[in-house]
């Protein structure tokens, strides 16, 4: 058993001034595996009172130092693999093998990098008669979802170190352990008391007082697009700087000259990665009218690769949703594909045969969805994909743009002038051609409502930045 129901403020684990705790449920057994304390509005009080007062020396250290800090921290994350793995696995039912390349390896790779980038950042510079310097925003509030554990809060804390800025971070209830575990690594590795700050709780409480807080100059949210909303509205009473990275519904354009069983893989395992618990997943697949038929056998022949089942099993692909609210989300959707002119192909609605205990979903797939069906346009958040199709690549590229989202999105093919022309052309902040691997210097974000500002790299470490020019300066 977990049992957290201490906070972590200016150094040191802290008793609640409450007594309500929130209980972890481990998604593939149904089983309680823990709880947290349930945080008040004086806890989160005493946080932000402790990155205040730890600002001012925080944000006068060197890069360098900043660098080292950083350094360890990852030294020290690293320390931590098997743990951070098995608790990742226990939390939020993510299967082994993506836990261990995936959901631990992000996080690793954010601290990494952000200790690369910090030594030659630039955060001073000449322009004609004006000196711009760049200096930390000051107290940053921090809220991520329960998806990716380590990669969603590491991206934010690196970013933020980096900058020279001091934290409290929420992390979700569903998943508050990584969180923990990574306030383990930031004490071995000496972050300054009052530096980082970890207030656990639910979002009405800890959530709406962050983005509330007087005292917190800039709120970074990961999360739904209703919530991101309420955080804009909290933040505009005192214009409050606000980064967002909601929700997405992302396309795979399939080119007309695309492996048709590389194409479907790469459909499939959009949606069984992290159960399609993903807000990049590319869950409308774009296929031109000539190769529908064998894009259907090709995701027929290939869905049998992707198995549901144990997360600790490494045969496993696919494991569970992450609550009983979330699946009952997901197969609300599953039941409107069912119920519209749609094809089923693929899975459907219920549990798996066999996995009767836990949050399990069908991978599902359905073709003959319209553009403007509802499984096409609303964000499932779990292994659910559409199948479209297109006459031509104009359309295609229309039908790509044709929602609300605009936070990713995959081109299949080898034509390099049609791939070029799709990949540029589609209105989304990161954009996969034939499944490129991530580049963590590169800037993560969305268009539309798929959110505010950049998330990785040196964009990451902007956002807790504000310039300040100075003319004039004696030279």
């Amino acid at each position: 058993m977990y049992n957290y129901i201490q906070h972590y403020i200016n150094g040191q684990w802290v008793d609640s001034t409450g007594n309500e705790t929130i209980d972890v449920i481990n998604p593939a057994t149904e089983q309680k595996i823990g709880e947290i304390s349930s945080g008040t509005e004086e806890d989160l009080d005493k946080a932000v009172q402790a990155a205040r007062d730890a600002f001012p020396a925080f944000s006068q250290t060197t890069q360098e130092e900043r660098a080292a800090l950083l350094d360890r921290i990852a030294d020290e994350y690293e320390k931590r693999k098997d743990k951070f793995i098995e608790v990742i696995m226990e939390e939020l039912g993510s299967p082994i093998n993506f836990t261990t390349n995936v959901q631990y390896q992000m996080g690793l790779n954010h601290f990494r990098t952000a200790a690369k980038l910090v030594r030659d950042f630039a955060f001073t510079e000449q322009r004609e008669n004006s000196f711009i310097q760049k200096d930390a925003i000051g107290v940053a509030g921090l809220i991520t979802p329960w998806n990716f554990p380590t990669n969603q809060a590491s991206t934010k804390l690196a970013s933020a170190f980096a900058a020279g800025s001091t934290v409290v971070l929420k992390p979700s209830t569903e998943t508050p352990f990584a969180a923990v575990l990574l306030t383990e690594v930031f004490e071995a590795a000496g972050v300054p008391k009052g530096v980082f700050n970890l207030v656990n709780g639910t979002g009405s409480t800890i959530g709406n007082g962050i983005s509330n807080h007087p005292n917190i100059d800039f709120v970074s949210f990961t999360g739904s697009g209703g919530v991101g909303t309420k955080i804009m509205e909290n933040g505009a009473q005192d214009i409050k700087k606000v980064s967002l990275e909601l929700g997405g519904k992302s396309p795979i354009v399939v080119l007309d000259d695309a492996d048709v069983d590389y194409a479907a893989k790469t459909a499939i395992s959009n949606i069984a990665g992290n159960t399609g618990q993903v807000c990049t997943a590319g869950t409308r697949a774009l296929v031109p009218e000539s190769m529908h038929d064998d894009f259907i056998q090709a995701i027929k022949n290939h869905i049998s690769e992707y198995p549901v089942g144990d997360p600790k099993d490494e045969s496993t692909f696919t494991g569970p949703q992450v609550s009983e609210d979330q699946w009952k989300t997901v197969q609300d959707y599953i039941q409107k594909g069912l119920d519209s002119e749609a094809t089923l192909v693929t899975g459907g609605a219920g549990k798996p045969e066999g996995l009767e205990t836990g949050y399990y979903s069908k991978l599902t797939v359905f073709t003959n969805v319209k553009p403007e069906d509802t499984i096409a346009q609303e964000e499932i958040f779990g292994p659910v994909l559409s199948i479209i199709t297109y006459k031509d690549l104009d359309e295609a590229i229309d039908i790509a743009n044709g929602t609300i989202y605009g936070l990713a999105g995959y081109v299949v093919g080898n034509d390099p002038e049609a791939l070029t022309k799709t990949a540029r052309s589609l209105r989304s902040g990161r954009i996969v051609v034939n499944n490129e691997k991530a580049d963590f210097t590169a800037p993560f974000g969305g268009f539309g409502q798929s959110g505010i500002g950049r998330e990785w790299g040196d964009y990451g470490i902007e956002e807790f930045l504000e310039p300040k020019t100075i003319v004039g300066l004696p030279s």
